[in-house]
């Protein structure tokens, strides 16, 4: 029996290129840092000079926001990307044996982050949307007195709910969890007092769905390429590039009337510079410009490459992109909104 070694930055045949783990970690940790950066100092800065008043702990509560965000969007798109592996009918191993295995799911450990972002969100709550300062401020029992608080209960325990059904032997079923998680983050995000909410709620509900499967689904499609034979992983890219179109225009045509539900047309110039939340929405759209001109990129040279899976590239890019625009929302959900002039 002999044993091959595979030579670092050159192709395998089974696979992709597969850089060293060490620059892969340290990418990682790279964006991690500015994912985090975003939501905890993104609110003074996006208030400095607009003579809008920081809310108490509005960087914490960002970045726990930008946390639940995260935690949603892992096992919504391990759920998706694993669904479209499945209507594969070419993805099979080169015995013949069926379909290859994919990579080990992230879902529980997702849903413990969030179930413990959620936790801390529930706490503000609690506390009259104020960060505590001793346990004994947090009143557990007025969360059933209110909107808010009964949707923040809701949040907490779809994602327990969640982490039980992805230890199970049913992952799949932790979808429902999932979704009760983004309809209450569609009701939070749109109160009773607003104009129209329940249009206001329908809006995001696609929106956050759709940004979920997008960012989630292409994370885990790159984790599966590295496992499965080239052919197999090329279909898989292919199809879920062509789902991603979709769900990009969607995330766009629901972002974009959101906003202007906010900011009406004739004050979004105006708005978006001497607001923080306008000044927040300007980066996410750079952000999300970014995005797609990295999935056109992405997309070319799936099609018309010699090797579709140099795609990768360009996709491993687009998925940090993505991260950092998960950042960007957790930190809008923390910034006054804009006031209709």
């Amino acid at each position: 029996m002999t044993l091959t070694r595979s030579t670092p930055g050159v192709p395998d045949p089974r696979g992709p290129v597969r850089r060293a783990g060490a620059g892969r970690a340290v990418a990682v940790l790279v964006l991690v840092t500015l994912a985090a950066l975003i939501p905890l100092l993104g609110p003074s800065a996006a208030l400095h000079g607009t003579g809008e008043a920081e809310t108490p702990g509005a960087g914490g509560i960002a970045l726990l926001r930008t946390v639940l965000f995260a935690a949603l969007c892992i096992p919504v798109g391990e759920l998706f990307v694993n669904r479209l592996a499945r209507s594969l009918p070419g993805a099979e191993t080169d015995t013949g044996a069926g379909r290859p295995a994919g990579p080990r799911s992230w879902s529980f450990f997702a849903a413990a982050a969030g179930f413990v972002a959620a936790l801390g969100l529930a706490s503000v709550v609690a506390t009259g949307n104020l960060v505590p300062d001793d346990v004994a401020d947090i009143d557990v029992g007025g969360l059933y007195a209110s909107r808010d608080g009964k949707l923040a209960l809701l949040e907490v325990n779809a994602f327990l709910l969640a982490g039980l059904c992805a230890a199970s032997r049913r992952p799949v079923r932790q979808v429902w969890p999932l979704a009760a998680v983004v309809v209450a983050e569609a009701l939070r995000a749109h109160p009773t007092t607003e104009h129209s909410p329940l249009t206001g709620s329908g809006l995001t509900l696609v929106h956050l769905t759709c940004a979920a499967l997008w960012a989630g689904g292409l994370l885990h499609a790159l984790r599966t390429l590295r496992l499965w034979p080239r052919t197999a992983g090329a279909a898989l890219l292919g199809l879920y590039a062509r789902v991603a179109v979709v769900l990009l225009a969607a995330v766009t045509a629901t972002g974009v009337c959101s906003s202007l539900r906010r900011m009406p047309p004739e004050t979004v110039l105006e708005q978006l510079t001497g607001t923080a939340y306008g000044r927040a929405l300007l980066a996410k759209v750079l952000l999300v410009a970014v995005v797609a001109a990295l999935a056109v990129w992405a997309r070319r040279r799936l099609r018309r490459a010699a090797d579709p899976l140099t795609a990768c590239a360009p996709a491993r890019a687009e998925v940090a992109a993505l991260g950092l625009a998960v950042a960007a929302s957790g930190l809008l959900t923390a910034l006054p909104v804009p006031i209709r002039w």
